[in-house]
């Protein structure tokens, strides 16, 4: 596919490469967030979570991630993209950053905390209603 480069640029934050891999084991580049209004959301075909293979004809195989930003930055006003069409994530990579900015997994490990405090504290507060009932019924009947 190709894209032509907006006022806001491509439209699309990416995560990945060799440096800041976000499949295990997969060093490719992916599309984490595509932009309301940008190039990417025009066109439509782009989607988050698709694997983007090569731009302007450059694989992207064994990039690191600043590397294969300083690609998408310097790719010129029509930009090529390779893509393998990835699975429709609701909760897929998500960036506020803009165009080719670096993305962190900061977001990633927090809503991986709050999950993890979400279900210790659910734990703890069935475990506390078990002992409660425990407690009374081995008092008798009130």
């Amino acid at each position: 596919m190709t894209l032509k480069r907006g006022p806001a640029g491509l439209g699309f934050n990416i995560v990945g490469g060799v440096d800041q891999q976000y499949i295990m084991n997969d060093s490719g580049i992916y599309v984490a967030k595509i932009k309301d209004d940008g190039a990417a959301a025009l066109d439509g075909r782009l989607q988050e979570g698709d694997k983007i293979l090569a731009i302007n004809g450059q694989n992207l195989d064994n990039l690191s991630h600043s590397a294969a930003v300083e690609l998408f930055r310097s790719a010129g006003e029509d930009v090529h993209l390779r893509v393998q069409q990835g699975p429709n994530l609701q909760n897929g990579p998500t960036s506020s950053r803009a165009d080719g900015e670096s993305s962190s997994a900061f977001g990633t490990w927090t809503m991986c905390t709050v999950v993890a405090l979400a279900v210790i504290t659910a734990a703890g507060f069935i475990a506390y209603k078990r002992l409660q009932f425990h407690a009374r019924a081995s008092r008798g009947p009130f």
